[in-house]
């Protein structure tokens, strides 16, 4: 597979230039508005009948979608890469967040998974509505 530069696909793509959207489904908007703005911390910029819209980091925004009977799935659904996975695990712990721990997976007593050959370490927890969510910390 060839690889091209930065340079050469945004000459190509408006879409590689613009600034992307998350969504994440809730049935539950109630439940998961105070907790994507309260335990996670994401400053609300708009909502409408729809979605509530939150602010991500480098100008990129979440959707949270209201789609009535959603039921999550179990696999990630969005992530955030964090510098120090123990610092934000204890931050949202203390905002009454729970960790997943899967059986079988290694994970620390916090629920911080170290992938083989210490390239990253995952840690997942859910929102009100099942989503599951991530912290990875880089190698």
């Amino acid at each position: 597979i060839r690889m091209q530069s930065d340079a050469a696909i945004s000459e190509k793509s408006m879409l590689a230039q613009a600034q992307p959207i998350s969504f994440v489904l809730t049935a539950a908007r109630a439940a998961a508005k105070p907790f994507y703005a309260g335990a996670l911390g994401l400053p609300i910029v708009h909502e409408d009948d729809f979605a509530v819209t939150f602010a991500l980091a480098g100008g990129t925004q979440l959707r949270l979608t209201d789609l009535p009977g959603h039921t999550a799935l179990g696999h990630t659904v969005l992530g955030w890469a964090v510098a120090n996975i123990g610092a934000a695990v204890a931050e949202l712990r203390d905002k009454g967040v729970s960790f997943k721990i899967y059986p079988g997976f290694g994970q620390d007593a916090d629920g911080v998974w170290t992938a083989p050959g210490g390239g990253a370490k995952v840690a997942w927890f859910c929102d009100p509505d099942g989503n599951v969510l991530s912290l990875t910390q880089f190698g």
